[in-house]
């Protein structure tokens, strides 16, 4: 039996799997780390405690097994700038989440650059992704800039870095599905655009070469692992298609985390969003690429979080099932949950959540129903806005996340959508997708296609109720996002 150890690496925890040949988890190690907020909107993490946490893990899960290849996802868009010999990092990791460079964003569409942009890279102008995050890093770190010019310094997200660290500094690479997230690559070449790097005033030196996503990358250089072949990078809602095995075109998932992240398999030729989705690299195995449709919702999981933290209606997240199921619908409440702002495809930072149609009748059950069901409406906007872009109909979503363990969650979802809502038997797909692209790198399976067969469901949800209530409560939803707008 041969083993693949996968290297998930989150925004608050570090985790390693160590995959059997089957794609059976055998065993797994987490550990978390600290996240800091030096101001208002701002997210940083020491790039040191990423690291450790990550050498932690992969030495206690790997421990007793004989690892044939490493696989990496990771957390994607945040960004690390680094000393090219010493490793020392310059300046704290920029997360996806920090909203530091709002302003620089805000000239980048006031210059009208928001179509040259799109139409390269697939993305809308946002400080969420990585490209504006460098030239931050690179304005304000004293004498950073300099060090730049003169080659000294390397940017990476976070698999470069880990790459770069296990290699023992001798290897600088990401792959496509990352890159495509830093809003600096061009995504019909997968080259480095030296028109977006200049207007960033970003040195090509200090980027990564740019490989596929299953292939031999580097050789590890730490103890217990060394000469261990990684083989496998791809970001973490990409490595979460993979593991569902979403690899025909218009193959649909939806991992319900802190915020939700859909995707569609768009096969090999990119299709540039009307609707204000994203378009990005699923992952290039070989000389083949995938490409994605991708809607972002900022708000899913943490709603619940609010409920239980900021209204004390719950007192853990496990309960919010059964006090929503407490009612036997909504009352009329809407819950527009926009804590952070709206993502896809309003893309509305300046937006702040509603709750409406409140009356004495209303109780805390109503509430918690109606913030579960936020969940499923946003899900439901992404869906209808990739259906008009691909002119594909989604006929089954496979889902997985914390949340998708809510049935009550997951079949209203299958009602709004009128189609089959997956939950697989394998929950742990961003995991297992970074295995599967370490296994074929490594040559242990033969192609994507020799491991959908392994994929299996555990639950189906399909549609229950009647069209005409749907349709009201659709109609409802949408009134509550236009207040939500204003």
């Amino acid at each position: 039996m041969r083993y693949i150890l996968s290297i998930d690496q989150g925004t608050s925890s570090s985790r390693a799997i160590v995959f059997d040949e089957e794609g059976r988890a055998v065993k797994c190690a987490q550990k978390e780390f600290t996240q800091h907020f030096p101001q208002s909107g701002w997210v940083e993490h020491n790039p040191d405690d990423i690291w450790e946490s990550v050498r932690d893990v992969v030495l206690e899960a790997s421990e007793g097994y004989e690892i044939s290849a490493i696989g990496i996802t990771n957390q994607r868009e945040t960004t690390i700038v680094w000393d090219a010999v010493t490793g020392e990092p310059v300046h704290n990791a920029i997360v996806w989440q920090d909203r530091r460079t709002a302003p620089f964003c805000k000239q980048l569409r006031e210059q009208g650059l928001e179509e040259t942009i799109r139409r390269k890279t697939g993305l809308v102008i946002d400080p969420y992704f990585s490209g504006t995050k460098i030239k931050w890093i690179l304005d304000n770190v004293p004498g950073a800039r300099d060090r730049a010019l003169r080659g000294e310094l390397r940017f990476g997200t976070v698999d470069s870095y880990l790459v770069w660290k296990l290699s023992g500094g001798k290897v600088h690479v990401t792959d496509p599905s990352n890159a495509s997230r830093t809003m600096l690559l061009n995504i019909n070449t997968l080259e480095w655009d030296k028109e977006l790097l200049a207007l960033m005033d970003i040195p090509l030196s200090m980027m990564p070469a740019v490989a596929s996503s299953s292939e031999v990358f580097a050789l590890c250089d730490m103890d217990g692992l060394r000469g261990v072949p990684v083989t496998g990078i791809a970001g973490d809602q990409q490595a979460a298609l993979f593991g569902q095995m979403c690899i025909k075109p218009g193959a649909v998932k939806n991992t319900y985390g802190t915020g939700c992240f859909l995707l569609m398999n768009l096969g090999d030729k990119p299709v540039l969003s009307e609707n204000r989705l994203l378009t990005t690299v699923a992952w290039k195995i070989g000389s083949k690429v995938n490409y994605a449709l991708e809607g972002s919702i900022f708000v899913a999981g943490s709603v619940v979080q609010w409920l239980r933290d900021g209204l004390g209606i719950i007192k853990s997240s496990s309960e919010i099932e059964a006090l929503a199921r407490s009612v036997e619908d909504n009352g009329g409440v809407y819950f527009v949950p926009a804590l952070t702002g709206l993502g896809a495809p309003y893309w509305n930072s300046e937006a702040r959540g509603t709750i409406s149609g409140l009356s004495r009748g209303i109780t805390a059950g109503h509430i918690a129903r109606a913030a579960l069901e936020s969940i499923a409406f946003q899900t439901m906007d992404i869906v209808e806005a990739m259906q008009k872009d691909s002119g594909i109909l989604v006929s089954e979503m496979k889902v997985d996340g914390g949340a998708s363990r809510n049935n009550l969650l997951m079949q209203f979802q299958a009602d709004l959508l009128g189609c089959e809502v997956i939950r697989p038997t394998i929950t742990e797909t961003t995991a297992l997708g970074a295995a599967y692209l370490a296994g074929l790198g490594a040559g242990i399976w033969a192609s994507p296609e020799a491991l959908a067969g392994r994929w299996k469901a555990e639950k189906t949800f399909s549609r229950t109720c009647n069209c005409p209530d749907i349709n009201s409560c659709r109609q409802a939803w949408h009134k509550a996002v236009e207040r939500c707008l204003l």
